[in-house]
């Protein structure tokens, strides 16, 4: 099936966005957010994940049956959390079949929409298939082997794996509302729009702890990541992102994502913008083990990984190589698993049910502002589906 172009809604071509600090602050009216959401290419310069020439076949199944379920001890339905939690787009897939697919807030089909944090999943999956493609030696390499400007710094001694875990030892603060905090110098470093700018902010922060004691979620993390792939692969990241995933799994739309400056380095923590089905299909694309266009493109036994996490000393924690744990899985199988990106991003996985889950948001706070649970609605919808 040819592929049709990208096309905007004339409406929203020229629609006002704000800052991303303002919409850090939390104090935007509910429209700006959802523009700002929604023209997130016109926040930063960006580069372009070319979709292919084919798109994959996303067939409707059977529309999901009405249910109920309780979340915070009160009940719900669908059209509760749609609401309630400011839903902009909403998609599920059930054994590769469209069981939902609705817009709102203005969007449509066509609507390419900020990920947030989601793009840090997609940074992890690509050092995971670098791995497989022999770019990345080992996941025990230090991260100076492939980044020598962070040599003498606190990241000297720190594996690819805990960096992929967010568990290197070094400070950051990710206070999203703070002006002061690291994630806020992080965006401040992308304002100046100066290659290096972010891996210079990086490189200054101290150590805290010894490299795989301690999780310590950080979005720069996530930029050392995307670095240390592009300088591995010797491509940026959306050239290999293209070439990997977008275009092997028959994506129907170009899709864009953050650059720190004209021509530099993609924002590996965040700033990937794309359709609601593509989201969906790279979803699909991991709870097939990693497999596109008839290829393995992770390494054998990735998700087991991935999906799972401990830091040394077996301490348990909800989080793995940049995916977010759910519910375990049964002898020792992965259960479910998401991305997820504040103001409400998240695609949910479920490989067992053959389940995905992509949701919008455009809630008025970067977090905790969440109406209703979403791994209560996660779960709800797997049950209705069984």
């Amino acid at each position: 099936m040819s592929a049709s172009p990208h096309a905007p809604l004339p409406s929203v071509i020229d629609e006002p966005v704000a800052a991303v600090q303002a919409l850090y602050d939390g104090r935007l009216p509910p429209d700006l957010v959802v523009s700002t959401m929604r023209r997130y290419d016109r926040l930063y310069p960006s580069r372009t994940i070319r979709r292919g020439p084919t798109v994959s076949l996303m067939p409707a199944g059977e529309p999901l049956p009405h249910f109920t379920f309780t979340s915070g001890g009160h009940t719900f339905d669908l059209v509760d959390f749609l609401a309630f939690n400011r839903v902009a787009g909403l998609l599920v897939l059930k054994d590769g079949r469209i069981r939902h697919e609705s817009y709102h807030l203005g969007n449509d089909a066509h609507t390419r929409w900020g990920s947030m944090s989601v793009a840090k999943s997609v940074t992890s999956t690509l050092a995971g298939i670098a791995l497989r493609d022999g770019f990345i030696d080992s996941l025990d390499d230090d991260v100076t082997r492939y980044l020598p400007m962070l040599a003498g710094s606190a990241y000297q001694g720190v594996s690819v794996r805990h960096v992929l875990q967010m568990a290197s030892g070094v400070q950051w603060n990710e206070t999203y509302v703070d002006p002061a905090s690291d994630r806020r110098r992080m965006l401040a470093a992308q304002d100046a729009q100066r290659g290096g700018a972010v891996l210079e902010l990086m490189a200054s922060l101290p150590r805290i702890a010894e490299p795989g004691t301690r999780f310590n979620y950080s979005t720069g993390e996530t930029h050392i990541l995307g670095a240390l792939v592009r300088a591995a692969v010797g491509s940026p990241l959306a050239d290999y992102l293209s070439e990997t995933i977008w275009r092997p799994c028959g994506m129907e739309a170009d899709a864009s994502w953050w650059l720190e400056a004209p021509d530099g380095l993609e924002v590996g923590g965040s700033g990937i913008a794309a359709t609601l089905r593509d989201y969906g299909r790279f979803g699909q694309f991991l709870i097939d083990g990693g497999r596109a266009g008839g290829q393995a493109r992770l390494p054998d036994g990735w998700l087991d990984e991935a999906a799972t996490h401990r830091l040394v000393g077996g301490e348990q924690l909800a989080y793995g190589y940049m995916l977010w744990p759910i519910d375990a899985g049964l002898r020792g199988r992965v259960g479910s698993f998401a991305a997820r990106g504040i103001f409400g991003q998240h695609i949910y996985m479920h490989p067992a049910e053959r389940l995905v889950i992509v949701v919008w948001g455009a809630l008025p706070k970067p977090k905790d502002r969440v109406f209703i649970d979403d791994a209560d609605f996660f779960r709800a919808v797997t049950e209705a589906l069984r």
